[in-house]
């Protein structure tokens, strides 16, 4: 059976597809000098260190930037039509282009799903 919103044609368009930059590789980043946490991004990073950190490492394994996996992960969910995106300079802007055309494996979208299991179906995770 159908999930609702592919049953009825509905599609999914992810706001804020890199969770604030979270998965663009914000912890290569901050190690670099290149980006430097402050305030609620902090305590977001710190409480989710482990995970973004092992998501960091498969990027690399895949030899992909994460912010383009992160593209690629949501073009492959079921009634995702299209992430919007807010791209800050002309290789952030190529490197989501770069996401459309990278396929990731049944191996990778399960280690991705395992690393940042989903919420509960809609309404329910919403309404409470």
């Amino acid at each position: 059976m159908l999930p609702a919103a592919i049953e009825y044609g509905v599609g999914v368009i992810p706001w804020s597809p890199l969770e604030g930059g979270l998965l663009g590789g914000v912890l290569k980043k901050e190690r670099e000098g290149r980006r430097r946490l402050a305030g609620r991004a902090r305590q977001t990073v710190e409480r989710n260190r482990d995970q973004i950190a092992a998501y960091e490492d498969l990027c690399d394994e895949l030899g992909e930037e994460p912010a383009n996996v992160a593209l690629a992960w949501l073009l492959h969910q079921e009634g995702v039509t299209g992430p919007i995106i807010g791209p800050r300079t002309r290789d952030q802007l190529d490197g989501a282009q770069h996401a459309i055309t990278l396929t990731l494996g049944d191996d990778v979208l399960k280690r991705l799903d395992d690393l940042f299991p989903g919420y509960q179906p809609a309404p329910e995770h919403y309404a409470w």
